[in-house]
């Protein structure tokens, strides 16, 4: 009897093994067929050129000087942000390297966009970059409304998908601004590395953006997904957006630079796509 029960509860146990893993193999197809696109590449810059060369200017133009009201771009922060080659140029291997230098009047650095370029509603957007790292460090690949000069911010909407606080190297946030919900108050998370630092090699930062949702990735794993009703305010990101690359120096988010911030600072970016669902 007792040899009976014992290969009844090991029938059960396996049973029990195998619908588990069948529900989990459901669960997993149900979430990949929900979100699975087939993507057609619409715009994209892999930093081919001359060592030197400033960054395609059909592609790219600069924001410029410390930002409006001289508030250091309404974050404190200290860099002079520059179209010098120093602060931002094409490396020659098919890089574009942007550069936060320490000068003798403080801090320049680079913030390079694509507004009045290009911009788009939806799709997939991802770069694949090497952060820079120390206290007081603040590297960023993000999106802003393209409405942003009629309507002002955060009205028009701001789409963070990678910031790093360089006092942090192995942590990166995804983060989302807009009425509501904006400075010291936005929609965020966190994505850590268990062993590693992002300023060591090399991540493909994403988000997937529709109508109903903005999903993030690092190197394709979704570690977070912000849903319109998600929101506890409007939301406003139902139009064009242009992207934004840059490395911020200081700054509410990030504190300042110390003794121990090495400078020059360099994020190396290896290219920018942008995607689209195709029909």
């Amino acid at each position: 009897m007792k040899k009976i029960h014992s290969i009844k509860k090991l029938q059960l146990g396996i049973l029990s093994i195998v619908f588990l893993l069948a529900f989990m193999g459901c669960e997993r197809d149900d979430f990949q067929k929900l979100d699975e696109r087939n993507w057609q590449l619409v715009w994209s810059d892999d930093f081919s050129g001359p060592a030197g060369n400033l960054p395609d200017p059909a592609k790219w133009t600069y924001d410029i000087g410390i930002g409006p009201g001289q508030d250091g771009w309404g974050n404190q922060e200290l860099q002079v942000y520059t179209d010098k080659p120093e602060n931002v140029s094409i490396d020659g291997g098919g890089n574009l390297i942007i550069t936060a230098k320490r000068t003798s009047s403080g801090f320049s650095s680079a913030r390079i966009k694509t507004q009045g370029l290009f911009s788009q509603q939806y799709g997939r957007f991802e770069a694949r970059l090497k952060t820079p790292y120390g206290p007081g460090i603040w590297p960023a690949f993000w999106m802003l409304g393209e409405n942003i000069e009629t309507v002002s911010w955060p009205q028009c909407g701001e789409i963070d998908i990678m910031e790093l606080r360089g006092q942090e190297p192995h942590t990166i946030h995804g983060t989302i601004h807009g009425p509501g919900y904006s400075g010291g108050n936005p929609i965020t998370k966190s994505y850590a590395l268990k062993n590693g630092r992002f300023d060591t090699d090399f991540y493909v930062y994403a988000i997937e953006w529709d109508e109903e949702k903005i999903d993030f990735f690092v190197d394709d794993y979704l570690y977070q997904r912000i849903e319109k009703s998600d929101v506890p305010g409007e939301w406003v990101f139902n139009q064009p957006f242009f992207l934004i690359l840059n490395v911020a120096v200081g700054g509410n988010y990030v504190g300042f630079p110390t003794d121990e911030t090495p400078f020059d600072q360099q994020m190396v970016v290896d290219y920018v796509k942008v995607y689209q669902a195709a029909d």
